[in-house]
């Protein structure tokens, strides 16, 4: 499956991991971390955004919080529809792109967010795709947080182990790619330094300050 495989079939998912299905599950534990973290970082008054939002329930709790600066980028276009039914104030009086995370972050000026986050996203990310990392930290003036799925081998996704060349991969349920990275030496390679680590259920929660 190369990049553009990978975009389409999250442009079109539907079940589980869609925007319906995350919806429905509302802001969870990591939104209250990422909250946490935000707060002491840049607070309600800083710009944020999002990759890959889905229907929003990450930033609906930021919004719920008093942030009101909030940005979203989600390939898939019925995370919007989702989101104005499920969170209208937040599809109303937020910034959202439906593109690809590589086909909008070339976009922005350097520092345009005080924080740039994703939960279970950029590790979807293709090998051919990598350098939108560089792209994200150029744009987050503050902090940049990641939460994702590090490990490897059988996990409770239902991803079956495949090797290859660059990172390691898995495929939830036999057909989505899941990259396994080392997140912490690809933005301290950056020039970023690691504030925060948090080992959750399955994924890392790692957060990045410029130095």
């Amino acid at each position: 499956m190369d990049a553009d495989d990978v975009r389409r079939r999250w442009e079109t998912l539907s079940g589980e991991y869609s925007p319906d299905y995350y919806a429905y599950y509302g802001p969870n534990e990591t939104s209250e971390r990422l909250r946490e973290v935000l707060d002491s970082a840049v607070g309600p008054e800083g710009s944020v955004l999002e990759l890959g939002c889905s229907a929003g329930r990450h930033l609906a709790h930021l919004r719920e919080s008093g942030y009101r600066n909030l940005s979203g980028i989600d390939v898939n276009e019925d995370s919007f529809d989702v989101m104005a039914e499920e969170y209208p104030e937040l599809e109303s009086e937020g910034s959202f792109y439906a593109d690809s995370i590589a086909e909008r972050v070339g976009e922005f000026d350097d520092g345009e967010f005080d924080a740039v986050y994703s939960v279970e996203t950029l590790q979807h990310v293709h090998p051919d795709g990598e350098w939108v990392f560089e792209e994200i930290a150029r744009i987050a003036d503050e902090l940049v947080v990641t939460v994702e799925n590090e490990g490897g081998g059988s996990g409770s996704d239902g991803a079956s182990s495949a090797g290859g060349d660059g990172p390691a991969v898995n495929y939830v349920d036999e057909e989505m790619p899941l990259y396994y990275r080392n997140w912490r030496k690809i933005f301290t390679d950056l020039g970023l330094a690691e504030v925060e680590t948090v080992a959750l259920e399955r994924d890392t929660f790692r957060a990045f300050r410029p130095q």
